[in-house]
């Protein structure tokens, strides 16, 4: 089980209740259903075990909602924004004025993840919890900016300790925004930001142990020198900062992004809810780790989108015991693949509402 540590309690003006007492509040999932979910799976008109992984996701799903006819109806994607110091090192293939332009295309609808949400029915909100920019106020923007952009990690630390507390309290009410708004049953996590894969691959590399080398990829379209460059830049921010990597506030003050810690607070957040989160590739699943250090239970409720292309996001979902839902070679970030997984879940727990089962339809079971 991975440890939970690194967290204290912070009061956030005109909150009801505050992230601590969230984040504590999370329990694992009630267990006692499981056979009962299991010997209903079993008994549909099919051999045992022929549906694959829909079979665990239905599963996982009726334990979060303790029934035995679990229902992905009401469905919602969160798409955080933040800007990253760390540009300033060069890391990035773009520039950091992609990330305001980016956000604006999203409030436009014409992003990958505007047409996703689109097509899949999911309602859809961005947060600026961080940008570089002032934006005009729009009815699907939920404004929780912190401050503009963390500072560079690699000669100081990215964030202080009430801006760490501040933005995982951010994502909480963003969640909360969206599920008193639309009473979801499924979350879904994205990010955008130019140089969050540098500092989703540093988060990774200190919890896991392995090398800066060992973890960065290509992000937005580095070539080799570029990603020679990018690793060399983590590696020697981790060895200045020595991120505790047991400590979810301690490794987002140092090295972390605004978007990863206000996906981990939605996170926590849907899980205390009893809401399934869905998280997308590399970054989103760097606030995993973070979420999972500050409560482990947060992962008897989530779901791993997709397997990315990046190659620190396999040894993020190996730490998280996560099996990624689709493979579609996704390297986007947004919540793209978190959007298309949301379908794959929303059909196992539908075969698993309305498949017959051997007595109901008359068929003769295995001898």
């Amino acid at each position: 089980m991975l440890p939970r540590s690194g967290l204290k309690h912070t009061e956030v003006k005109g909150e009801k209740r505050n992230m601590r007492q969230i984040t504590v509040n999370i329990k694992p999932t009630d267990k006692s259903l499981q056979p009962e979910l299991q010997y209903k799976i079993d008994k549909k008109t099919k051999p045992v075990g022929s549906l694959g992984i829909l079979e665990e996701l239905a599963l996982k799903m009726g334990l979060i909602q303790h029934s035995l006819v679990p229902a992905v109806e009401r469905k919602g994607i969160i798409v955080f924004a933040a800007d990253h110091g760390i540009t300033a090192e060069g890391i990035s293939a773009y520039p950091a004025d992609v990330t305001p332009q980016m956000v604006l295309n999203f409030l436009n609808g014409g992003a990958a993840i505007n047409v996703f949400c689109r097509t899949g029915n999911i309602e859809m909100a961005v947060v600026d919890i961080g940008v570089n920019h002032d934006f005009t106020a729009d009815k699907n923007l939920i404004d929780k900016k912190i401050r503009k952009g963390t500072r560079n990690f690699a000669v100081e630390p990215a964030m202080t300790e009430e801006e760490v507390y501040g933005a995982l309290q951010a994502g909480m009410d963003a969640f909360f925004v969206m599920h008193k708004k639309h009473n979801l049953q499924i979350i879904g996590l994205g990010e955008m930001g130019i140089g969050n894969t540098t500092s989703a691959s540093a988060i990774i590399a200190a919890i896991s142990g392995l090398s800066a080398e060992n973890i960065v990829g290509h992000g937005t379209g580095l070539d080799k020198k570029g990603l020679e460059h990018k690793a060399a830049v983590i590696q020697k921010a981790l060895e200045y900062h020595k991120p505790d990597a047991n400590n979810g506030i301690d490794i987002l003050r140092k090295i972390g992004g605004l978007e990863i810690a206000g996906m981990a607070g939605a996170a926590l957040a849907a899980a205390e809810n009893g809401v399934a989160v869905v998280f997308d590739g590399l970054i989103s699943t760097s606030a995993a780790l973070i979420a999972a250090r500050l409560n482990p239970a947060v992962i008897d409720f989530a779901f791993a989108g997709h397997n990315s292309v990046e190659k620190g996001h396999k040894v993020a979902l190996e730490i998280l015991r996560l099996r990624p839902i689709v493979d579609f070679n996704l390297r986007l970030g947004e919540g793209t693949g978190a959007a298309l997984a949301m379908h794959v879940i929303e059909n196992a727990c539908a075969f698993l509402r309305e498949m017959s089962s051997f007595e109901d339809a008359g068929v003769s079971g295995k001898l």
